[in-house]
């Protein structure tokens, strides 16, 4: 789905990611993994164009480098995105944050899937409520339909369980297996709580100072690389 070849970024002098390469493979759940600093946002926002490249490439199946592609054409190269804090837009309503996406689609299917309201019935129920009057695991929510409005084959996430109450966290790792194993979605996700990455992720991909320091099938992920790489 997405090859990333030899990656390095740069914040002003500090240089963040290092010669990183990583497959996000088709149909599989990855997740991106390591304590707080190590650079996953940073890899993220690269994938997304919102962190410009030093150098490497982001190829894209059929080989297209998105290191070369603007922001603004991302999400209709089938890319969704969820960053960390969820920031949907607190002043408009559930509905028109679901808008936000709807120009990307081409034109005689500019609407809200139905699906996402099969997935999150509270947002069917609370479409004309601002964003900002929802709680953290209905924003979450609205986050993920918002970024699924575009109709992905990736779809990215940045922490979502981050501030998400207990029952929210398992009802979002019920559904980001839903996209992935039973949609075929192909699912990015950065997480630090271990047991949701276990329940939800097919691979792993540990990162340490900016550097890929072990890739792996989830189950190969072991005791010791859990003391040397996550434990705080």
């Amino acid at each position: 789905m997405i090859s990333i070849q030899g990656l390095n970024q740069f914040y002003g002098e500090s240089h963040t990611l290092w010669d990183l390469d990583l497959e996000i493979q088709e149909g599989q759940c990855t997740v991106l993994m390591g304590r707080n600093g190590v650079g996953k946002t940073t890899l993220l926002q690269c994938i997304m164009g919102h962190q410009k490249v030093r150098s490497g490439q982001i190829l894209l199946q059929g080989g297209q480098d998105l290191v070369k592609v603007s922001v603004e054409q991302r999400p209709r190269l089938g890319i969704g995105y969820v960053p960390q804090g969820r920031q949907i837009f607190p002043l408009m309503t559930v509905e028109e944050n679901l808008q936000i996406g709807l120009p990307v689609l081409p034109r005689g299917q500019r609407k809200i899937p139905e699906y996402i309201f099969d997935l999150f019935p509270v947002l069917a129920q609370m479409m004309n409520r601002r964003g900002g009057d929802l709680s953290g695991g209905q924003q979450q929510q609205l986050a993920i339909g918002r970024a699924l409005v575009v109709n992905p084959k990736l779809l990215i996430l940045d922490e979502p369980t981050e501030g998400i109450q207990p029952n929210v966290v398992q009802e979002i790792g019920d559904i980001i297996r839903r996209l992935n194993r039973e949609m075929g979605l192909t699912v990015l996700l950065v997480e630090q709580k271990l047991p949701f990455a276990r329940k939800v992720g097919d691979r792993f991909c540990l990162l340490d100072r900016g550097r890929k320091v072990a890739e792996g099938e989830m189950a190969q992920l072991d005791e010791q690389l859990i003391k040397q790489y996550l434990t705080v």
